[in-house]
């Protein structure tokens, strides 16, 4: 039988319906996607918007056509090195540029009802029409809590070769710093005893970086050079940790100089073999930087404006 609608109390605002997300990711499905940051991203992403309201859900690489609903409102692609064309329906598509702006064309760009960009400083923003929104991190899981500092490795490096043998790993390796290691194909490069595995779980991540003495840091070139800040950086900052990174365009406008920026080799090697940890930024500085991550970059923050957005383009 159904049931009569509840009526509504003169005087209260009407409840607003959540609009009905996918959130489409370039990860695999299943076990292989465990160990993209993408799948943990997007999963972060879509907690924050059921937080508030929304129902949302993750999908993975190649499933924008078959596993997308028909009946969604927003369909929001995180662009990373797979492209997906938007299909024709009442859906609101939305593309978010999280990595390798450098594949995305003004076509590609166009065929969508709104882009994000993870810049403030990408040269072709403008040309696409792309309005900035930095990656982010949960700090309910990323936060100064999630382990003791100086307690876990002294110089820490999570991520895959990319099948090279990454600038900042090959020059902290010359100049004998105490490297540790979480990343697929280093074997090729470094010794078994640098190496801790070739997976690091998401769930060990936050206590792994609150622990370490110093976190390293790098980006793609073209990334560095357009502003797409690592996802790392905002997880990493997040728990308190020393970062030491390869320099980015704007890191410094959202992370001031508590993470350290290198230049050279040698800059890197007097930072890591040279000067104590104690001459890079200080705790109370550290942890203050990581209570701004938690207000501003947080996924609660970007998801809010990611609803205001759809709502408004779905109105208009």
């Amino acid at each position: 039988m159904r049931l009569p609608p509840i009526p509504r109390v003169p005087g209260l605002p009407r409840r607003r319906r959540g609009l009905r997300w996918s959130v489409v990711t370039a990860a695999p499905a299943g076990e292989a996607g465990e160990q993209w940051g993408d799948t943990w991203f997007a999963r972060d992403l879509v907690r924050a918007l059921r937080s508030q309201g929304q129902q949302a859900k993750v999908v993975a690489r190649g499933g924008a056509e078959s596993q997308a609903r028909d009946d969604d409102d927003v369909v929001l692609v995180l662009r990373g090195l797979r492209k997906v064309t938007p299909r024709p329906g009442p859906a609101t598509w939305m593309l978010w540029v999280i990595s390798h702006p450098e594949l995305v064309d003004a076509d590609e760009a166009a065929a969508y009802d709104l882009v994000f960009a993870a810049s403030n400083h990408w040269t072709r923003a403008g040309e696409m029409r792309a309005i900035p929104l930095l990656q982010a991190t949960n700090p309910e899981r990323f936060s100064p809590a999630a382990g003791p500092p100086d307690s876990g490795e002294p110089i820490l490096f999570v991520g895959s070769t990319r099948g090279e043998y990454r600038p900042i790993v090959r020059d902290a390796i010359a100049c004998g710093a105490e490297l540790a290691i979480y990343g697929v194909g280093w074997d090729a490069y470094l010794p078994a005893d640098r190496i801790r595995g070739d997976f690091l779980p998401n769930a060990q991540l936050p206590a792994a970086y609150a622990s370490a003495g110093i976190v390293l840091n790098d980006h793609w070139p073209d990334m560095a050079a357009e502003g797409f800040l690592s996802n790392r950086l905002f997880d990493a900052a997040a728990t308190g940790t020393r970062i030491v990174s390869d320099p980015a365009a704007g890191l410094g406008e959202v992370f001031g100089d508590v993470v350290r920026t290198y230049a050279s080799a040698e800059e890197l090697r007097s930072i890591l073999c040279g000067a104590p940890a104690s001459e890079l930024a200080d705790r109370s500085a550290r942890v203050q930087l990581a209570v701004t991550i938690a207000r501003e970059h947080s996924f609660d923050a970007r998801a809010r404006e990611l609803i205001e957005r759809a709502e408004h383009a779905r109105r208009g």
